[in-house]
């Protein structure tokens, strides 16, 4: 028995019925969503608004922030790290892994020399991006090994930041 055993009975129903609605339509398997950001006056603050949720970015002092929200690499790291406990559920449904939770961690580094207008020989970019996964339950550790595998075939932000879809600036309408 898991202690996630409520939550993974409706999530069992939930992705049994969307397994359904995507064969039956499988441009419903391609969900649109977006981001939305702008300076809020002279905090320099970067509100964003994500579906009906509104968050508050910032920089730290040193880049003349005030430190009122997580950074954009944060809120990166943060991303992954929450969709990859999102497929560690998912993968837990899906291979009937029972587990009472599962804690990921996410570090990386920013090289901020060319940010600040020094010469770059890259363009800067995040680094060193680690993950650590625990997976708390009683699963035999092969049932573990399974899902750990199976989360990094198809955790869709890891993916992103492994193998980098194009991004394109886009006219104003």
């Amino acid at each position: 028995m898991s202690a996630l055993d409520i939550y993974f009975d409706r999530k069992s129903a939930v992705l049994a019925a969307r397994r359904a609605d995507f064969t039956a339509a499988p441009e419903k398997a391609t969900v649109r969503i977006k981001a939305t950001s702008w300076v809020a006056g002279n905090t320099g603050a970067r509100p964003v608004k994500m579906g009906e949720t509104l968050f508050i970015t910032d920089s730290a002092p040193a880049l003349a922030g005030n430190a009122l929200g997580p950074t954009a690499p944060e809120m990166l790291l943060g991303a992954l790290a929450s969709c990859l406990v999102h497929t560690y559920l998912i993968q837990a449904v899906l291979l009937d892994t029972p587990i009472d939770g599962v804690e990921v961690e996410v570090r990386g580094a920013v090289p901020m020399g060319g940010v600040v207008g020094l010469p770059y020989d890259k363009v800067p970019q995040m680094e060193e991006i680690t993950y650590t996964a625990r997976v708390v339950g009683d699963a035999p550790a092969e049932a573990i090994e399974r899902m750990h595998q199976a989360v990094e075939e198809t955790c869709p932000v890891l993916n992103t930041v492994r193998f980098p879809t194009s991004v394109a600036r886009v006219a104003e309408a």
